[in-house]
């Protein structure tokens, strides 16, 4: 038996720029419930599994409508755990319980600028591209071949000098990831062990929804943002 997709979402308990950073209260609400609504209200998927460590994080979650079978072992909690580990480990899990979906959808619990309208348009760009993966990204606000670096001496450097006299406008634009989520079909992800493979579909994201969210200073930027968008909503 499989199922045709779920959402993990990971939120290890471990946090040290933010304490607490997963379940911390963002706007009035714990940070990682508007991941789990976004991807409730795409009505896309069978299951939301929350991948944790933590206890606290996995009652938060439960709280919030989704489910938590499985604690994940300290070994993939640490500083040092990437999400490609975190990942084959939800999707071994299912895979041995013969549950094994044939989409998946990795959602970061920090995203509160995340929106279900987004989710979709990813699912459909993986199904209709045929894609291995899919994941959101968004443009860098200045071009990156302008970019300066800080020599030892304390001096500017041009990183890339050829391009010191070529125009903005001739630049190619570039993009990062948006740090919300990332589609992908398991099976194929399982062999390839990569969220960024030669077949894989960029979500473009306005960068107005756009903040990583890594320092206090990234937290309360984000929610000057948040705020500022529920304002202009009314």
């Amino acid at each position: 038996m499989s199922t045709c997709a779920i959402a993990v979402i990971p939120a290890r308990g471990g946090s040290k720029r933010i304490p607490h950073k997963n379940i911390k209260s963002f706007v009035g609400k714990p940070i990682i419930s508007y991941s789990i609504k976004a991807a409730q209200e795409t009505a896309l998927f069978d299951r939301i599994i929350v991948s944790t460590d933590s206890e606290e994080i996995a009652k938060v979650a439960k709280q919030w409508g989704a489910e938590v079978p499985f604690l994940r072992p300290a070994e993939l909690a640490d500083d040092f755990t990437g999400d490609v580990a975190v990942l084959i480990h939800a999707l071994t899990w299912l895979q041995e319980q013969d549950t094994l979906p044939r989409y998946f959808c990795y959602i970061y619990a920090t995203a509160p600028f995340i929106r279900p309208e987004c989710i979709g348009e990813g699912f459909d760009l993986l199904d209709e591209k045929n894609a291995t993966t899919a994941f959101s990204v968004t443009t860098f606000p200045y071009p990156i071949f302008r970019s300066l670096k800080i020599e030892p001496d304390g001096n500017l450097r041009w990183l890339w000098p050829e391009y010191e006299k070529t125009r903005s406008n001739d630049l190619p634009e570039t993009y990062h990831d948006a740090g919300q989520f990332y589609w992908g079909n398991s099976e194929t992800f399982l062999k390839e062990k990569t969220l960024l493979s030669s077949n894989t579909v960029p979500i473009i994201l306005p960068r107005y929804l756009v903040q990583d969210i890594d320092t206090p200073e990234d937290w309360k930027t984000a929610e000057l943002m948040f705020k500022a968008q529920q304002l202009a909503e009314i």
